[in-house]
């Protein structure tokens, strides 16, 4: 599994009403996305850098959704463009599920 972890620096701080606003506007648009397993969209506490962290059956699906439309779309809407950083994730603990993921 690959996690992805997107990180773009807001031109101003947000509270977390306010991008549990925004973020709930986009939410919608990673339902059902090809090799998508979970988002988390994430706001440092002082409100001054967002994004998100995803975890990802391959790094081909990750891959397929940073393209250029994205970057356009994430610098339109925050004000900023994102910055994209790709981890191999060998081991998951799923304490919802109860399960250990070593993607064997």
């Amino acid at each position: 599994m690959i996690i992805a972890l997107v990180q773009f620096r807001l031109p101003a701080p947000m509270t977390v009403a306010q991008a549990r606003e925004v973020f709930a506007s986009t939410a919608p648009r990673y339902r059902d996305l090809p090799g998508l397993i979970r988002k988390h969209y994430v706001l440092t506490e002082d409100g001054r850098t967002a994004g998100g962290i995803y975890l990802w059956k391959t790094r081909a699906d990750a891959e397929r959704q940073y393209d250029e439309a994205w970057r356009r779309f994430v610098t339109e809407k925050y004000g900023t463009e994102p910055q994209l950083t790709y981890f191999e994730s060998p081991v998951v603990v799923d304490n919802l599920i109860g399960e250990i993921d070593t993607n064997a």
